[in-house]
């Protein structure tokens, strides 16, 4: 059977690229990384793919806000054919494919309206700004999931430990409705917590301030999904800052890293629908 085909977007300034396909290539997908001027060009087209992944990084050196730079020149480019680029990814996401967008991933995903899009009319709803503490934020946290999420990318995970690597990455929801949306929808899949696995607002155990303690966000069908912490960089146990003291505890506790399970997740999936 041929490998579920994952394409990775780099250019302007991501710089996670190498790790996300590393991801898929350890959970057994067969992985490209591409400039995104190479689909814009015609060179590359992303139909040939079964995830479209939008990896972190400083898009334009953040300097117009994290992602809005990328996201508009996505939402508005043409291609060579004359289509635009947003209209590819619709019909991508309406072919029952799948995209995937880490940290600065994540905020292409909601500044061109495909998160949370509640309201079904591709327009921003949300955004991911400042964090309440001022500054960026590089370490280590918890966050649990959603037991009503629909998303596949993050099946059979209870609370899983993460990087985070963002000075951008709370999530303010635009008024009462959309919130109540989201919640209701299961949306908000991904969320801080303390090492208990308690859902908090509190810093530093959740790093940005966040409304709903949002860590990740997905659409109402699954199939997109958006996170601010970085599952790619917990590939193995090793990434762990403290792996020797788990080892310790629990000698039996598996070589690979927690990220690893949401690449094998959608790969998983996506086999399993052949």
């Amino acid at each position: 059977m041929n490998k579920i085909k994952s394409l990775v977007i780099t250019g302007y300034g991501i710089n996670c690229e190498r790790e996300l396909a590393a991801a898929y290539e350890l959970a057994g997908a067969e992985t490209k990384i591409v400039h995104l001027n190479d689909v814009f060009l015609g060179k590359v087209n992303i139909n040939d793919y079964e995830i479209l992944n939008f990896p972190g990084g400083f898009s334009f050196g953040d300097d117009l806000g994290s992602g809005k730079v990328l996201a508009n020149k996505m939402k508005y480019k043409r291609m060579a054919d004359g289509k635009l680029f947003y209209s590819a990814i619709l019909e991508f996401i309406e072919a029952g494919k799948f995209v995937l967008g880490i940290c600065n991933g994540f905020q292409f995903l909601v500044k061109m309206g495909l998160l949370p899009n509640v309201q079904h009319e591709h327009l921003q709803e949300v955004t991911l700004t400042l964090n309440d503490s001022g500054k960026f934020e590089d370490r280590w946290v918890y966050c649990r999931t959603n037991p009503d999420s629909v998303t596949p990318f993050l099946q059979g995970i209870d609370k899983i430990a993460l990087p985070v690597r963002h000075g951008e990455g709370k999530l303010i929801i635009r008024d009462e409705q959309i919130t109540q949306s989201i919640k209701t929808g299961g949306l908000n899949c991904l969320s801080y917590c303390d090492k208990a696995g308690n859902l908090t607002d509190e810093y530093p155990a959740n790093p940005n301030g966040s409304d709903l303690n949002c860590a990740g966000l997905c659409d109402e069908t699954g199939q997109v999904f958006g996170l601010m912490p970085h599952p790619e960089a917990f590939l193995s146990l090793y990434n762990h800052p403290d792996w020797a003291r788990m080892k310790r505890v629990a000698p039996e506790i598996a070589d690979t890293g927690e990220g690893l399970k949401i690449f094998r997740n959608i790969v998983e999936h996506l086999e399993s629908r052949r």
